[in-house]
């Protein structure tokens, strides 16, 4: 099975210890085959980079575990515009479409309420997590 993560549940799960951060475990042990793209790896040093202070050496630490988890980062050329509010949501799709994904795992509301997008399933970590129960 084939899943993208938004930039959100990345962040979650550096930051925090919880069902995100439980979600990366179980990509690292490859219970899923998560797949990201450029536009999220650079969204997510931004991040942690800019809102959390994280300094290089930090940062290389940080990501890591997620480098870890991620089984392939795809390079595409999809676009899709006006699905949300936010363009960089769109971005978030066009990655989980471009790489067949059934799921994209988030907590942001605006995609959250789209709920499914040409097959693909936009679901809360909490219910992602369910699956595994």
């Amino acid at each position: 099975m084939i899943v993208v993560f938004d930039t959100n549940v990345f962040i979650a799960a550096i930051i925090t210890e919880g069902i995100c951060s439980k979600l990366l475990h179980r990509a690292r042990m490859g219970e899923f085959s998560l797949v990201s793209c450029p536009f999220i790896m650079k969204e997510i040093r931004r991040i942690l980079s800019r809102k959390f202070r994280l300094a290089h050496e930090e940062l290389a630490l940080a990501m890591a575990p997620i480098s870890e988890s991620i089984s392939h980062v795809i390079e595409h050329d999809l676009t899709i515009t006006n699905i949300c509010r936010d363009a960089d949501d769109d971005n978030i799709i066009a990655c989980a479409i471009a790489a067949r994904a059934v799921y994209l795992v988030t907590g942001d509301s605006d995609l959250l309420e789209i709920k499914s997008y040409k097959g693909l399933k936009i679901v809360t970590p909490r219910d992602f997590e369910a699956l595994f129960v």
